[in-house]
């Protein structure tokens, strides 16, 4: 009787004991994962604000002889996607020239990348303001690229910025100018991985039947520079004189460009 009485005991004690155990454990699991599942939120959240990399730069106001020169540009993925003139000289013949000179301004900014762009003729003072801005704010775009590189952490983020590095290396040069019997020629290339990637002629002969030749031979001669990646081109028939100095300025290009 004493046995049965001491394992009667025993089984009682057990089963009061189980459901304690149970519901606490049951709370405890569950507390848990919902700290983990906030916990993972954060992070997430920053990498969507670390994502966006695009914006506006407006360069420094730069004061000419005929009123202030300030240029903004769009740029996206470290390239400039847009350029335009905030501030250009106002009144009189001014509104002219501003007219004539800050769209090819602007599309030059666009196409070289750089403040490495022609002056307008007729405009050189809105010219040579346009350029300063433009280098201004092309020195904060570069400014901001480096301190948000040197902040990201981590190899493979390391190795992202190499590879972006080395790609963004296309750079535009301009040759000289070449002197021809009917005007000068000068050539503009722009160069990535060691290969012409696009040629111009930012001069070339004009007025009377220069303005055909011209017309006739330049789209030409700027196909077959990129093709042969050399000044190794064929002349364009009935337009010699023009081909001769395309090729020769070609050639300073490339020898500026070391290629």
């Amino acid at each position: 009787m004493l046995t049965t009485a001491a394992t009667v005991s025993g089984v009682v004690l057990l089963l009061s004991l189980k459901p304690a155990s149970g519901p606490a454990a049951a709370s405890a699991a569950g507390t848990a994962p919902q700290a983990t599942a906030g916990a993972q939120e954060s992070p997430q959240g920053g990498t969507q604000a670390a994502g966006a990399q695009a914006g506006t730069v407006t360069g420094d106001a730069t004061p000419t002889q005929y009123g202030t020169v300030q240029v903004r540009l769009t740029v996206s993925k470290g390239k400039v996607t847009k350029a335009e003139a905030v501030q250009a000289p106002k009144g009189g013949l001014s509104d002219q020239k501003t007219a004539l000179a800050v769209p090819k301004l602007n599309q030059e900014a666009v196409a070289a990348q750089s403040a490495q762009i022609d002056a307008v003729s007729g405009a050189t003072y809105t010219s040579t303001g346009y350029k300063k801005s433009l280098q201004s704010a092309l020195d904060k775009v570069k400014t901001s690229a480096g301190s948000s590189t040197g902040s990201s952490a981590g190899s493979s983020t390391g190795s992202s910025s190499g590879s972006s590095s080395g790609a963004a290396q296309a750079r535009t040069v301009t040759g000289k100018v070449a002197q021809t019997q009917y005007g000068p020629v000068q050539v503009r290339i722009t160069v990535a991985g060691g290969k012409i990637t696009r040629a111009d002629a930012v001069q070339a002969p004009k007025g009377g039947l220069s303005d055909q030749k011209t017309a006739l031979a330049v789209p030409k001669l700027n196909q077959e520079a990129v093709t042969a990646g050399s000044a190794k081109i064929d002349a364009v028939s009935g337009a010699t004189y023009t081909s001769t100095g395309y090729q020769q300025s070609l050639q300073s290009a490339l020898d500026q460009a070391g290629g």
